[in-house]
């Protein structure tokens, strides 16, 4: 008997990339805009935004993503209340599909930043350039390429836009073949979402693995899991470096020096605040600071 094979259809299909960019802003940023003639969208990660499409002003908060349709004016600029982060990708995509985020400002969900920053690190593998470069047009590829890192990009990508189509459109229900495993994954998410709040809570203090467990009523082992699981990191790394990414934003927004910055986040002295520093950037906080600012005067 023969087998008759399936031809299956793409419901998103992407052509090529233009750009993958994560930017760390200044709080006094301005993009002019441009117009082109693929998709692009922005999302914010941290801080907040405002962002003009045609003649549309939106600001846009943590979570929230804006995409603008092929030959739509957008630009872009800081509010002034905080540095944002955030991801920008631009790409071709001729689905009929695509009709469903056209003026479309959503909101994404855990799995949708988990796929973001899937997307991020393979373009860190696969491109040759910074990605916080704002005037960046061109991405040279990396020879020799990792293998599959174009094909991964393209995977992300897609799974990304279908699910947020489906999320948004038509919700279905998941199918629980392991009711228990699924509670169980169920509950570490929450432990994890509620513990990374509690720290966020406390980037200004000095927290040692006893305290955290303490007041978080878990324990050691289970709270480490959980976190080298979703992080692949412990604790206590993963809270060093939220302390750090709090620095990166304090020092764009241009408030405080970097003494202020190191006494605000619970650090014992500015030396020690810049060694930290410098082990989790590859720069000085001064060198940071110069870094951005000339990228986001073009002088990069």
């Amino acid at each position: 008997m023969g087998y008759n094979g399936v031809d299956l259809k793409y419901s998103i299909s992407i052509g090529k990339i233009y750009s993958i960019h994560y930017f760390e802003y200044m709080s006094d940023f301005s993009f002019e805009g441009e117009m082109h003639n693929f998709w692009e969208f922005i999302c914010v990660d941290k801080g907040e935004v405002g962002v003009t499409a045609d003649k549309t002003f939106t600001v846009l908060k943590k979570g929230d993503i804006a995409f603008h349709q092929p030959n739509e004016f957008h630009s872009v600029q800081a509010t002034g209340e905080t540095a944002p982060n955030l991801v920008v990708i631009s790409f071709e995509c001729r689905n009929p599909a695509m009709d469903f985020f056209r003026k479309g400002i959503f909101k994404i969900d855990d799995l949708e930043r988990n796929l973001l920053a899937n997307i991020i690190i393979e373009a860190k593998n696969c491109f040759s350039c910074r990605l916080d470069d704002p005037y960046l047009q061109n991405m040279p590829q990396k020879q020799p390429l990792i293998f599959g890192s174009e094909q991964m990009i393209l995977n992300y990508l897609e799974h990304f836009l279908i699910h947020m189509i489906r999320r948004y459109s038509a919700p279905v229900a998941p199918v629980l073949s392991h009711p228990a495993k699924a509670a169980k994954l169920k509950s570490d998410d929450e432990i994890f979402s509620r513990i990374t709040d509690y720290l966020e809570n406390n980037v200004s203090t000095h927290l040692t693995i006893e305290q955290i467990c303490h007041d978080n009523l878990i324990g050691r082992s289970q709270l480490q899991k959980i976190f080298r699981e979703r992080c692949g990191m412990g604790i206590i790394e993963y809270f060093s470096r939220m302390k750090i990414d709090t620095a990166k934003e304090l020092i764009r927004t241009e408030r405080m020096n970097f003494t202020q910055i190191s006494e605000q986040l619970g650090y014992t002295s500015i030396h020690y605040f810049s060694r930290r520093f410098k082990k989790e950037t590859g720069m000085t906080p001064s060198d940071y600071a110069s870094s951005i600012k000339a990228m986001a005067e073009g002088k990069f």
